[in-house]
């Protein structure tokens, strides 16, 4: 039996505190060194034991904690050319990701990035600094950044949602053990082999890198249905003594039966339920193999073949249980043939057999990183982002999951140069889909507004996608030493992003959602109900608006729901 060392050692240290903690009760009472020694023997009790790194604050930490973020949209880069209302917002991925579990909490049905890969090569910014190969705390730095942001992350994750992470070699084996404790263990799905380069890459003398990986993880692995991998064959017949894996019978107890064949009636059928029963005892795990002769004898002066699945090295196992075989031979699906004095069980499969498997974990000819080069190239008619991932892969990604939701949602917080969009508006022209996609990145060198907008606006004109885009941007209102009430006015300027957001509308264009700020807004709204086109299902209220009891009953006589605004996204605030 192993002893947990660690464990042992964790309950010494809170012993010798709590004996430190009664001398000082006793001898020397002190309320604050008692706290002390509480909070170390919480710290204790709560420490990691599996991935442990020095946990580190950014500027965006500090800043949260005195400014509140916003939404706030530049109305002159709105594209609007029909289908979904997308959007892109400009800022730190940390408080926009904070805004959406306001507006997108489960909601989302894919996340799809692409993060620095903390190679040390200018490629990680961290506080306005790039973080280089020399820093002792590069590896922390990188996973309390992606700790942040993926736990948000899984907030988002409606039950069946799925995450997909770009990951090279540098920060792999980190990676999997933080989305361990974050998505647990049991979430993985997998981890994608993507062949990113045609050729040999990369300066290692010693192995030429050829590839990267895509983890995938569930929110919760139970409910997720991932595309699978059908083939339409010839016909075609397969030995039906199982090969390969798992091939004995006490591998799979319950494939282990004999198959009859009759040769003069040409009649095949397997032994009744009652007698197979007797065969495997699960109680004590044994197979009654002087039963099996007894059957054996029986049905052979019977005029029956008796075969059972025997390999060399004893006995195996068939590919399929007794009910399946059933099955089979009902619809004509089993042959047995003799091959050197053995009779052979085959299942028969006919002209265009449809057959489903799992994906592989290998992603090759979906295109490479000179292929994303390629394209963003074909669009600016020069280098303007050094690395980007190929419209390919990602639309890959997303219809492994989402090629039976047509009305999902996709989130990318390492936005980049706007792939994940393009791949999400190429997926719904191709099954005609109705998926929208939310898009954050920083505006790092003007990358968000002249990269990543430009490219999403220039590929809508040219593929004609009927895809719509909204440009945010993530501001901050100072809430230091106020209270609510204080800054809730200041908030209801920034809501309207929210309610389009949340809705995925333009309130211009659409009349199922309304905000109303004043009672003047209030009484108009009311007496042009009978005018609206389409009726009103949400109306949001400003917190000072007080319709009186008419109003009310008109709204609930049109079945509209009141919802109260700020209140209804930052009731946290409200202490």
């Amino acid at each position: 039996m192993s002893v947990n060392i660690s464990k042992i050692r964790r309950e010494q240290l809170l012993q010798k505190i709590e004996e430190i903690r009664l001398h000082l009760l006793k001898n020397a009472p002190n309320p604050q060194l008692e706290d002390y020694l509480l909070e170390l023997a919480s710290e204790i009790k709560n420490r990691k034991f599996g991935l442990v790194f020095e946990k580190h604050r950014e500027k965006i930490d500090d800043l949260m904690l005195t400014h509140l973020p916003v939404l706030t949209e530049d109305k002159k880069l709105t594209i609007e050319n029909g289908g979904q209302w997308n959007f892109l917002i400009e800022g730190d991925n940390l408080p926009a990701l904070q805004l959406l579990t306001k507006t997108h909490k489960g909601k989302v049905s894919v996340i799809l990035i692409d993060p620095p890969y903390n190679r040390g090569e200018n490629d990680f910014l961290y506080d306005d600094n790039y973080i280089d190969k020399n820093d002792n705390f590069r590896h922390s730095k990188w996973l309390s950044f992606m700790e942040k942001r993926l736990l948000v992350s899984k907030e988002l994750l409606e039950p069946s949602g799925v995450i997909f992470i770009h990951i090279d070699e540098n920060e792999f084996a980190p990676l999997k053990l933080l989305c361990d404790e974050i998505f647990g263990e049991t979430n993985f799905i997998g981890a994608f082999i993507w062949k990113s380069r045609s050729g040999k890459g990369g300066t290692n003398a010693k192995i030429a890198n050829e590839h990267e990986y895509i983890y995938c993880y569930a929110k919760d692995i139970n409910n997720v249905s991932i595309k699978p991998v059908i083939k339409i064959g010839n016909a075609r017949k397969e030995q039906l003594r199982q090969w390969g894996q798992e091939v004995l019978r006490e591998d799979r107890p319950y494939m282990f039966y004999p198959i009859l064949y009759n040769k003069k009636k040409k009649l095949i059928r397997t032994i009744p339920q009652e007698e197979f029963i007797n065969i495997y005892d699960k109680s004590n795990n044994s197979f009654n193999d002087d039963y099996l002769l007894q059957l054996k004898k029986k049905y052979e002066e019977d005029g029956w073949v008796f075969i059972l699945p025997i390999r060399k090295e004893g006995y195996g196992r068939w590919r399929v249980g007794r009910e399946t075989i059933i099955e089979l031979i009902q619809n004509g699906m089993i042959s047995i043939e003799i091959d050197k004095n053995q009779y052979k069980v085959y299942r028969l499969y006919p002209e265009g057999n449809v057959t489903k498997s799992a994906i592989g974990s290998l992603i090759e000819g979906k295109g490479t990183a000179s292929n994303g080069t390629k394209e963003l190239k074909e669009i600016f008619e020069e280098k303007v982002f050094d690395t980007t991932k190929p419209i390919e892969t990602e639309k890959f990604l997303i219809d492994l999951i989402l090629y039976n939701k047509p009305n999902s949602i996709v989130l990318d917080f390492f936005a980049g140069s706007g792939t994940s969009g393009i791949a999400t508006m190429s997926l719904n022209k191709a099954d005609n889909g109705n998926r929208r996609f939310i898009l954050v990145t920083n505006n790092e060198n003007n990358i968000c507004r002249n990269v990543t907008y430009e490219r999403l606006k220039r590929v809508i004109e040219k593929e004609n996608y009927q895809a719509s885009l909204k440009y945010y941007r993530v501001d901050f209102i100072n809430t230091e030493g106020k209270v609510y009430y204080e800054y809730a006015n200041e908030l209801l300027k920034h809501i309207r992003e929210l309610v389009q957001l949340e809705n995925g509308v333009d309130l211009n264009s659409n009349e199922e959602f309304a905000i109303v700020l004043t009672d003047g807004e209030m009484d108009k709204f009311v007496e042009n109900l009978p005018k609206r086109s389409k009726p009103c299902r949400k109306l949001y209220v400003g917190h000072d608006v007080l319709p009186d009891p008419e109003r009310e009953r008109e709204l609930m006589r049109n079945g509209i729901e009141i919802v109260r605004i700020p209140d209804y996204y930052y009731s946290e605030r409200r202490g």
